[in-house]
């Protein structure tokens, strides 16, 4: 959560990452993103930290850039069409059913792009390969329709990410290769919600004539750049086998960013009485009403907003093992540490505007898949996977901003040698989402200061494509 001002002195470097940054999250589970590869879509995902003719090793595994005797420069773009449905309802702490839509189509259609380059170096550096990508390893967003059941728990989410790498690879021995790199991340939140104005001042002052005052909104967004790391390391006894493992580090963000509160017209024309009333000494008001008093009339106008989070920390192996002269096959197993996200919480710069919190209780999660490229000639290379997701999320905590579940992911693609300097890549990935539920219950008591109840179940699926192109040198 950045000011503009801030934002316009950042480093030329910086503004040409934005230039990718991506919100997705629907080929694997939490906000992870796994289309920086085509290639590796079409297998769905598996041999990723062993892939040779892919930049994306750049970013996955920089101990494999070593597979490439030439330049490479890769580009890339995966388009993401995610559909959910929300089914239920809730009721709100004055015990009134809650009214409202059932959300629309949360998703929506969205764009993941990637670049990249590995260089081999030649003659008293040979051995040595550096490279460098831009990609978007976490993304997520979903959009619900205006007035929708679940508003007062979520009307917009969105996370952005783009990571630029820059990495290094040495081949130690003729079969073993290590490297590691730096890397920079951008990173940009939105967060929206309804707020229950009329259940907040009918329930909390005492006065259900109040109940009919009009909702209002909250939107905090904000931005951070974080430094991380990845390293990793092949063994590569023949072009028959290879099994390669990589390990990328967690990135702090400190979001600094705004909190826009739209409030109707009604509710701000109360606030200079509550805060009048909270600030009498004579009045007969006990501490807690006296607080809550001076929060409607002092809260709820504009401020800036802190928040810290931290993406998880990821450890992929890979395996390769090719049959005869055409026919490869890919495995591959990663753990994301997702528990490092227990909860987030949102602190004002306005001393009257409570904390907000939101508990999340994630666990960390296994990705299987199994993939493989079938030669048909040397200019068509043909492409199949099926993978498995967990989810992080669990059936308490699990909050309409990200109702994610385990996942089944089916995926097919191609290879086409156009010139012997160029190919050119498709992929097609369909994920079935299986059913979630929510369950969130009233709990008016800070930090939570959640007024309504929600309960109900989303389904969902997507289908990602993927289309890029190798240019080797």
């Amino acid at each position: 959560m950045q000011h503009v001002s801030t934002q316009a002195r950042l480093s030329a470097l910086a503004v040409a990452v934005i230039g990718v940054l991506a919100v997705g999250g629907a080929a694997a589970s939490g906000f992870q993103l796994r289309e920086t590869s085509t290639k590796a879509g079409g297998r769905a995902y598996a041999g990723t930290t062993v892939a040779t003719n892919d930049t994306a090793v750049v970013a996955g595994n920089p101990a494999a850039m070593v597979n490439n005797d030439s330049v490479v420069i890769q580009a890339g773009v995966g388009v993401v069409d995610l559909k959910a449905q929300f089914t239920g309802g809730g009721v709100t702490a004055l015990g009134t059913p809650l009214t409202g839509n059932d959300g629309g189509n949360p998703g929506s259609r969205k764009l993941v792009p990637s670049l990249g380059v590995i260089v081999p170096m030649k003659g008293a550096l040979e051995g040595l390969t550096l490279g460098a990508s831009l990609t978007a390893p976490f993304g997520s967003g979903t959009e619900y329709q205006k007035g929708w059941v679940g508003r007062y728990n979520a009307t917009e989410t969105s996370m952005k990410t783009a990571d630029l790498t820059l990495s290094a690879a040495v081949q130690i021995t003729p079969a073993f290769s290590a490297g590691v790199g730096l890397v920079y991340e951008r990173a940009q939140v939105t967060l929206g919600k309804d707020l229950p104005l009329g259940v907040m001042l009918a329930g909390g002052l005492q006065n259900p004539a109040l109940a009919a005052t009009p909702d209002g909104n909250v939107s905090v967004e904000g931005s951070d750049n974080g430094f991380g790391w990845v390293a990793g390391m092949q063994f590569r006894p023949s072009d028959k086998f290879a099994l390669g493992y990589s390990h990328r580090s967690e990135i702090k963000h400190d979001f600094n960013g705004d909190a826009t509160f739209t409030m109707p017209q009604q509710f701000k024309a109360m606030q200079p009485g509550f805060a009048a009333m909270a600030g009498n000494p004579a009045a007969p008001l006990t501490a807690a009403q006296r607080q809550q008093l001076m929060v409607l009339g002092r809260g709820f106008v504009n401020t800036q907003g802190r928040a810290r989070f931290v993406t998880p920390t990821i450890d992929t192996v890979s395996v390769m093992v090719g049959i005869g002269e055409r026919v490869k096959l890919y495995g591959e197993a990663q753990r994301t540490g997702w528990s490092s996200l227990q909860n987030v919480n949102i602190d004002f710069a306005n001393p009257y505007q409570p904390v907000s919190h939101e508990d999340f209780r994630w666990k960390d999660t296994m990705f299987y898949s199994i993939g493989a490229d079938f030669a048909l000639s040397d200019a068509f290379t043909l492409r199949a996977g099926v993978g498995y997701d967990e989810s992080p999320t669990n059936n308490v905590d699990r909050t309409p901003r990200l109702p994610d579940n385990n996942r089944n992911l089916y995926s097919l693609g191609m290879s086409w040698q156009a010139t012997p300097n160029l190919s050119v890549d498709a992929s097609f990935t369909h994920v079935a989402i299986k059913n979630s539920t929510t369950n969130l219950p009233i709990n008016p008591n800070p930090p939570y200061s959640r007024y309504t109840s929600l309960k109900g179940d989303f389904s969902g699926r997507a289908n990602v494509l993927g289309l890029g192109a190798t240019y080797k040198f």
